[in-house]
């Protein structure tokens, strides 16, 4: 079968999927925030998606290794999100890192925008079954 995604529906799956492992991330840093010594973790993918958005297109060229960069068809169900100790948070005298209120707001865009994606790819697939179902009368 081939593929009758378009690349829009393709970002907002991956874009979903990264969503939902910056959930758990943020997750595990506001589960943890009265352990002492616990490093918050930070999750980015956003640049990475739209770079690998600008080289889908590339044709047939391809990235035999997970180090290189992400180019060609499939680039982006190939995309890999950054995580890392969050380096924008001040140190606590127990050594926790976690900010409680930006993780807060972290969890509450990233929820809004997973929604987002998913009621997108909703449509669009509520789109396709539509003229395969009743666009042929």
């Amino acid at each position: 079968m081939g593929n009758f995604l378009d690349k829009t529906t393709r970002a907002l799956g991956a874009s979903a999927n990264l969503r939902l492992l910056r959930q758990n991330i943020t997750s595990t840093n506001i589960a943890n925030a009265e352990t002492p010594g616990f490093k918050a973790k930070k999750v980015d993918f956003e640049e990475a998606l739209s770079r690998a958005l600008d080289h889908e297109s590339l044709g047939k060229m391809h990235a035999s290794d997970d180090e290189h960069f992400l180019i060609g068809q499939g680039a982006v169900s190939r995309l890999r999100a950054d995580v890392y100790d969050n380096p924008d948070i001040n140190l606590s005298n127990d050594g926790n890192t976690v900010d409680l209120e930006k993780e807060m707001a972290t969890l509450n865009e990233n929820t809004i925008l997973y929604r987002a994606a998913l009621q997108l790819i909703n449509k669009k697939l509520g789109a396709l079954r539509y003229a395969a179902t009743e666009g042929s009368r």
